[in-house]
């Protein structure tokens, strides 16, 4: 076999390759707008349960009949499971819409890559390792339809649910506000900057896992050849030299994110104490009521996880602009 006859693009440093999937997307800009209604409405409704918590808290207990205090204890809580309903209606319906999307998306993918390989020359075949396009038409598309029918939508969400608590806590609380987007930048820089390295390591990654299936692909599809020449174990040894490629770089990946998700898992944690330490002293100097202080602790908290579930969501963007990479050059090679 001689080098693949596919284009070695060196990765950009950025998810922009995803545009590439645009022509897939557009015959479905209904159902994206659909999608896109239901996961508004999901974040607008998780927002409003901080301020049902307050309501609880500052009104529940104020009647000083017990039982006008139990019909008002009562009246909160239905409220609060009304929330709750319509969180979970909106949620569901998110999560169809989505993996619809998803999988639809893929299966248009995967059919285009497919015809378009079925419209190569003989010369592409004889330079190109079957493994490898089958590779780029399962492992990449795989990886697509993890973002486009779940992180995508993650990602999406938590702007949404971020930015509105964000809006809330200038409105309620511009000290603390201030506070947490100094924690927001010591997070979100350094996580950008290890998102570039995981998802070069993830391109890598993606194409030793293409060169081990290539040499699988061309090792059996002429199993007679190998085995005249009791070649086995000389063929398994190099699949195994392969595999273990693969593996390496995989672990080097693996690394680069654990030292990212733990660098935001500690920084959002010490960001969220402080928050509640200065929560707790504003309540005692009788500045904030118990109520307030509640609902600014629940927004700091979608905020900050807003803001660690975008930094993981943006690795798993960073793969599929990787993968993308791969079949936009797979569909741009000319017969």
């Amino acid at each position: 076999m001689t080098d693949s006859a596919l284009p070695k693009s060196e990765p950009k440093a950025s998810p922009q390759a995803l545009r590439g999937l645009a022509p897939f997307l557009r015959p479905h800009r209904n159902r994206i707008l659909l999608a896109g209604l239901f996961l508004v409405l999901a974040a607008l409704t998780t927002l409003l349960l901080p301020l049902s918590l307050r309501t609880l808290i500052d009104n529940g207990f104020v009647p000083a009949d017990p039982d006008q205090r139990i019909m008002a204890l009562r009246h909160h809580f239905l409220a609060l499971f009304g929330v709750g309903a319509a969180l979970g209606v909106f949620s569901a319906s998110r999560y169809y819409a989505v993996s619809w999307l998803g999988e639809r998306i893929t299966t248009d993918l995967k059919r285009a890559v497919y015809a378009h390989v079925l419209r190569q020359s003989p010369e592409f075949f004889e330079h190109t390792q079957t493994g490898e396009v089958l590779s780029r038409l399962n492992s990449d598309t795989t990886l697509i339809e993890t973002v486009v029918g779940s992180s995508l939508s993650i990602g999406l969400r938590n702007v949404v649910m971020g930015t509105g608590a964000l809006v809330m806590l200038v409105i309620t609380n511009p000290y603390v506000m201030a506070q947490v987007l100094g924690v927001l930048v010591i997070v979100v820089l350094p996580a950008m900057a290890s998102g570039r390295r995981v998802r070069r390591l993830s391109r890598s990654s993606q194409d030793r896992l293409a060169d081990a299936s290539a040499i699988a692909s061309e090792v059996l599809n002429a199993i007679p050849v190998v085995q005249s020449h009791t070649a086995e174990n000389r063929e398994a040894a190099r699949f195994g030299a392969s595999a273990e490629t693969a593996f390496g770089t995989a672990v080097t990946r693996i690394r680069a994110r654990a030292t990212m998700v733990a660098f935001i898992i500690t920084a959002t944690t010490g960001g969220l104490l402080y928050g509640l330490y200065q929560g707790t002293q504003a309540v005692l100097a009788g500045q904030i009521t118990a109520g307030h202080m509640s609902q600014t602790i629940v927004y700091v908290i979608l905020l900050i996880s807003s803001v660690a579930a975008l930094s993981e969501v943006y690795g798993d963007v960073l793969r599929a602009a990787g993968a993308t990479e791969r079949l936009m050059e797979l569909l741009s090679t000319q017969p």
